[in-house]
């Protein structure tokens, strides 16, 4: 009796054999990659959860014009759970009638038929700047500006010829992509990006910072760390407006109400200063110290 050994057989054992150790090794850094990646992503998501917040009306008065509606501009039977009625009615308040959560809406949204994706936050109307900052620059992955430009009021309703307004337009698209600048509008109200940024979109930072309680279809961005699809079509006797798809990033500031502007200027007022008080936005031309923050203000708002 003999064995024959088949050293052909023999060395494609131990090549499989190698082979299997290997697979086995890199399947095991494989797994602690995505394990470190996925407690990361878990990390970063519980912080914006931990951070920002949403706010929701908690008490019910009647409006005296409408008392189907809330003083908070929503139907009475629309508040989910329903809160309890006022025994004694008093003037609605923020402080007082409104409840803070934590964030329910925030990720990417896609514009119907635009085939670019924009990141979007609805944060509490008195959420701290740097807060809103430190997002902007780890989470969305922005460089700090070089220069703020801060569009006030819509073109829509400024009275300029449209060739003027064509220039406009371009001029401050322009000035973005030469400076590095960020530009902060009112993410609904404003025309002045229509029709440039289009070409110039991943060169230049459009922000828009609106009231969550003006945005038409606002039920589509519900959602945490999702990515939705938004439809710019609004109902023509809706008095809310649909999000301008010239923008690359959108803060939807939230105080509660619904249908009314004003959740959004304290706290765009406030992250305006906080930027404009970074280092990184001072630069010297010609021997002069320039403060990097400049505002537009435009009629018709």
């Amino acid at each position: 009796m003999y064995v024959v050994f088949r050293a052909d057989l023999l060395n494609s054992m131990l090549v499989f054999k190698n082979k299997m150790e290997m697979l086995l090794y890199l399947s095991q850094e494989y797994l602690i990659f995505f394990l470190l990646f996925f407690s990361l992503f878990k990390g970063q998501k519980a912080w914006i959860e931990k951070t920002f917040s949403k706010r929701e009306c908690v008490y019910v008065i009647a409006n005296n014009k409408d008392v189907s509606r809330c003083c908070c501009g929503q139907l009475i039977n629309q508040h989910i759970p329903p809160p309890p009625m006022e025994a004694q009615p008093e003037k609605w308040s923020i402080s007082k009638h409104t409840q803070t959560y934590p964030t329910d809406a925030y990720g990417n949204l896609e514009f119907q038929g635009g085939g670019h994706s924009n990141k979007y936050i609805r944060v509490s109307y008195d959420t701290k700047p740097d807060s809103l900052l430190h997002l902007m620059v780890k989470d969305w992955q922005l460089e700090l500006p070089k220069l703020l430009i801060s569009v006030h009021g819509g073109l829509q309703n400024f009275e300029m010829q449209p060739k003027l307004k064509q220039v406009f337009g371009k001029g401050l698209i322009k000035a973005a992509m030469t400076t590095g600048a960020w530009i902060f509008t009112g993410g609904v109200s404003t025309d002045a990006l229509k029709d440039h940024s289009s070409k110039s979109r991943g060169r230049i930072c459009a922000i828009g910072i609106a009231p969550w309680g003006i945005v038409e279809n606002k039920e589509d961005l519900i959602g945490k760390d999702v990515t939705r699809v938004y439809q710019t079509m609004s109902n023509p006797l809706s008095k809310l407006s649909v999000l301008n798809s010239s923008h690359t990033h959108f803060i939807l500031a939230d105080n509660g109400t619904l249908g009314k502007y004003g959740a959004e200027v304290k706290l765009r007022r406030q992250l305006e200063k906080h930027i404009s008080l970074q280092k990184i936005n001072t630069q010297i031309l010609h021997g002069i110290e320039i403060k990097c923050f400049y505002q537009l203000f435009l009629a018709g708002v």
